[in-house]
């Protein structure tokens, strides 16, 4: 089963979107390239001419550590950058990643907005609990699925984690009046943090009602 999901990533510490904000147009977009040690990484950028960028102001950039003009391609500028991620370079730990990048991806001030193809929705969430451990937050736009992996989908269409957060918290007693357990309690079973398991319960729940109320509307539900 694949999944293509359509998400919007955003954190003070993502690097160029001060960079974005910039720009006449407000936006650029680059792909990722290879990652030459952990805290740096590769991007091929392609910008708008009419915005004016030079080598030089791609140079100056404060994440930037190296610039190549690469010329133009399709009526952009096309340059590669070795960009320090900083504060967010554990989140982008490349051996975290089997998603596969399905267009470029836009950089903008608000944040990065890109297509990737999941091997399943269990991945596409281990990546927003990733990001949202390293406090990056992560907006889903879409998520389809392959016409030809329907009947592979999780019951109800839960994912695997969030099937294991909600029975555990179910049996614990979260659900129970007064409770007998707190998200932090259950956080620390699992083994992740107290806002992750309270995201999984929150949207495992959505998923429950969604699939209950509006059997057709399954894959939307992930977007909450």
């Amino acid at each position: 089963m694949t999944v293509t999901a359509e998400f919007v990533i955003r954190s003070p510490s993502l690097p160029l979107t001060d960079f974005a904000a910039s720009l006449p147009s407000s936006r650029f977009e680059c792909e990722h390239g290879l990652c030459l040690k952990r805290d740096c990484d590769v991007f091929v950028v392609h910008v708008d001419p009419d915005d004016g960028v030079s080598e030089d102001d791609l140079a100056s950039l404060e994440a930037v550590v190296e610039t190549t003009a690469l010329g133009r391609r399709d009526g952009r500028d096309v340059y590669r950058l070795t960009v320090e991620l900083g504060a967010v370079a554990e989140a982008f730990a490349p051996e975290r990643f089997t998603a596969v990048e399905v267009e470029p991806v836009v950089v903008t001030p608000e944040g990065w907005y890109e297509k990737k193809l999941f091997e399943s929705y269990d991945e596409l969430d281990g990546i927003r609990t990733r990001f949202e451990d390293h406090e990056i937050s992560m907006e889903i736009v879409s998520v389809t699925q392959d016409a030809d992996s329907t009947d592979e989908s999780p019951q109800y269409g839960l994912t695997d984690r969030q099937y294991e957060a909600l029975t555990l918290a179910i049996s614990r007693g979260y659900y129970e009046s007064p409770r007998q357990i707190t998200a932090e309690e259950l956080a620390e079973e699992m083994g992740i943090s107290q806002p992750s398991m309270s995201s999984l319960l929150r949207r495992g729940e959505r998923q429950l009602l969604s699939s209950t109320l509006e059997p057709h509307d399954r894959l939307n539900a992930l977007s909450s």
